[in-house]
């Protein structure tokens, strides 16, 4: 295991994890990266909730407003980038602090895990896809019984109604000959980094609750503002905007729906992004798990502390 420290905060969107980043940064001399797929872009500040520079408390944050709006971004980027800011973190003599939300970056990082699948050639592609036109023919019961007939285990955790995720590890089965499950058990956390990976939870209806707050205050803030000038600069069709929060109020910019329908869309669109979280973080990855609905930040910081010593 490698002696290079570096503390991972995971969790669903408006759960706390900037808040208790900071509070760990401060106690533990550390810098915080960011994990989340839009904090990146310049100019998207309300509506990806970054953290203000009084918020900051003087904290070093790296990978925030790195990018221009109409810049493509993507999980290679995000691997090579983090791995040369948390060489200069360490030696420095501080401690990293990745804190994201977006789960497939944070995977990418912590995990000896390959994000490409292997090379494919055509004619084998062909097979694929007519072997997948063929399947598509099934019923959710009958696509859900295919799968657990080779892969059990993915089967009994994917509900037959979630047509997409079946289908899915049925390709990744057809694609690679490995299962899904085979796939989770294999990844292990990296050994460049010796890994302290938490999360913070809440109950569902506390958390909605938060979400739908959240939103009321990002729009008091000023977020129409922000999503009419990042119209207004040329940014609508930019991969950045494809954003919570900002894709919802482009048609309001537009004119073609009232603010009030894109508000209840995106405390919507906020909560199922929570949901689709939770389910990455606790499928994919082997986190230790904080209730806050127990627990203060301050009381998990010191938890957290404590796993670190």
């Amino acid at each position: 295991m490698s002696n290079k420290p570096l503390i991972a905060i995971v969790g669903p969107t408006a759960v706390g994890k900037t808040e208790l980043s900071i509070k760990l940064a401060k106690a533990l001399n550390g810098e915080i990266i960011n994990g989340d797929a839009f904090q990146i872009y310049k100019g998207l500040d309300i509506g990806t909730a970054k953290a203000t520079e009084e918020e900051r408390e003087g904290i070093p944050h790296h990978l925030i407003d790195v990018y221009e709006p109409c810049e493509t971004y993507s999980v290679y980027q995000f691997k090579k980038e983090f791995s040369e800011i948390v060489d200069d973190i360490h030696n420095r003599g501080k401690i990293p602090i990745l804190v994201g939300g977006t789960g497939l970056y944070v995977q990418s990082v912590l995990y000896d895990y390959q994000l490409e699948e292997e090379e494919i050639d055509s004619e084998k592609m062909e097979i694929i896809q007519n072997k997948l036109k063929e399947l598509s023919k099934l019923n959710n019961i009958e696509m859900h019984e295919h799968l657990k007939s080779f892969d059990p285990e993915t089967a009994s955790s994917v509900h037959p109604n979630n047509r997409k995720r079946v289908e899915r590890a049925i390709e990744y089965y057809l694609k690679t000959k490995k299962t899904l499950s085979e796939r989770k058990k294999s990844q292990t956390f990296s050994g460049k980094y010796s890994t302290i990976l938490v999360g913070i939870e809440m109950s569902r209806e506390t958390l909605y609750e938060r979400i739908n707050m959240r939103v009321d205050m990002m729009l008091e803030r000023g977020l129409y503002k922000e999503v009419s000038n990042l119209v207004e600069m040329g940014y609508e069709n930019s991969q950045s905007m494809q954003a919570i929060g900002y894709k919802e109020l482009i048609p309001v910019v537009r004119g073609k729906i009232d603010i009030e329908t894109s508000k209840e869309q995106i405390k919507q669109n906020s909560r199922r992004y929570a949901k689709r979280q939770m389910t990455w973080f606790k499928n994919k990855m082997d986190v230790t798990w904080f209730q806050r609905d127990k627990q203060t930040l301050s009381e998990i910081a010191d938890n957290v502390i404590q796993l670190s010593e």
